[in-house]
């Protein structure tokens, strides 16, 4: 099954080991899942990741960054301009996602469109962990 994280996941993932981001990524890191992403989705995770206000070390960075790119796919999706977004950022992750015909895991899914699709973490361990 492809998936797509959003990069909330990537964070809670850091943050809290053990919870429901961390065991998705361990997932991905045994290859239960394929994480697709994107160029786009890349400098988003490495850009935020290092913003200041999180005291990820670099080696924690790597430690995901590194194994997300050797597990995953890396796309080249299609646009999707007719879809609105409030927030445009959030856009690629949802390209990718349906490029792939991923599952969409993100923190917070009031900013993507209604869709089956598109979960939270909790309720992605829930059906597929």
């Amino acid at each position: 099954m492809n998936i797509v994280l959003d990069t909330n996941i990537l964070v809670s993932a850091l943050w809290s080991p053990g919870k429901n981001a961390s065991e998705i990524l361990n997932a991905v890191f045994s290859r239960k899942f394929t994480l697709c992403y994107d160029q786009r989705i890349l400098d988003e995770y490495d850009r935020v990741l290092h913003y200041r206000k999180f005291p990820f070390s670099e080696w924690e960075i790597n430690s995901i960054l590194e194994p997300v790119i050797k597990a995953g796919i890396s796309v080249i999706a299609d646009p999707l301009p007719a879809v609105p977004f409030t927030d445009e950022s959030d856009r690629k992750f949802f390209e990718v996602a349906r490029f792939c015909f991923a599952v969409l895991i993100t923190g917070n899914q009031k900013h993507y469109p209604h869709e089956p699709e598109i979960m939270t973490a909790s309720q992605f361990c829930k059906k597929y962990l």
